[in-house]
């Protein structure tokens, strides 16, 4: 009987480091669920931390841009100015004029590159997200409400203003009101297509 028991006890033995090993593995199981969790938890995060790096990368360059070509803007106002205020009548003058056009045209065609547009004024509907009015008059030409007159330029880089058009707007009172044909201020041509009107 002492083979028997030895048996017996052998059985005994397997039978608790069967039970141990499946307590270890059942542990080690949960630990592999607890780590892919965590490491999912982890990814996810990261994938996170991605996108808004990402997406604080690219507004800080969108303001950088928009900095930058806001200080910008007041070599278009010089240049306009400059242009509606030019008496050309010697040859040399007319010449120096034509090299600060060119100039200026180089000027607006990097601006358009870099998607910076006119904000439309005379003959649309005043904006006040997108226009300063700083005047109103009486008009027979445009309705209440419509830009008459152009100040100073408004530009958008994309969908952002860059500054507001400072604006005369339409009281209205005329005796014929209609919807205008739209038109451009004086120099508003300039920017959009390097030429002067």
């Amino acid at each position: 009987m002492k083979g028997v028991s030895k048996v017996e006890a052998m059985m005994c033995q397997i039978e608790k480091e069967k039970t141990m090993l499946a307590e270890r593995v059942s542990a080690l199981s949960d630990e592999i669920k607890s780590g892919k969790a965590k490491y999912m938890r982890l990814q996810a995060d990261f994938e996170n931390f991605r996108k808004r790096y990402d997406k604080e990368k690219s507004t800080i360059r969108s303001d950088s841009e928009a900095e930058i070509i806001e200080n910008l803007l007041p070599i278009v106002d010089t240049f306009e100015s400059a242009k509606q205020q030019a008496k050309l009548e010697t040859e040399r003058e007319k010449n120096i004029d034509k090299s600060y056009q060119g100039i200026y045209k180089q000027f607006v065609e990097i601006m358009r590159s870099l998607q910076v547009t006119v904000v439309p004024t005379v003959g649309k509907p005043f904006d006040p997200s997108l226009h300063e009015a700083i005047a109103r008059e009486e008009s027979n030409e445009f309705r209440e409400g419509v830009i008459t007159q152009e100040y100073r330029r408004g530009f958008r880089l994309g969908n952002r203003l860059l500054r507001p058009a400072v604006v005369k707007v339409s009281s209205g009172s005329g005796n014929r009101k209609r919807w205008p044909v739209p038109q451009q201020s004086v120099g508003q041509q300039g920017a959009t297509d390097g030429t002067h009107g």
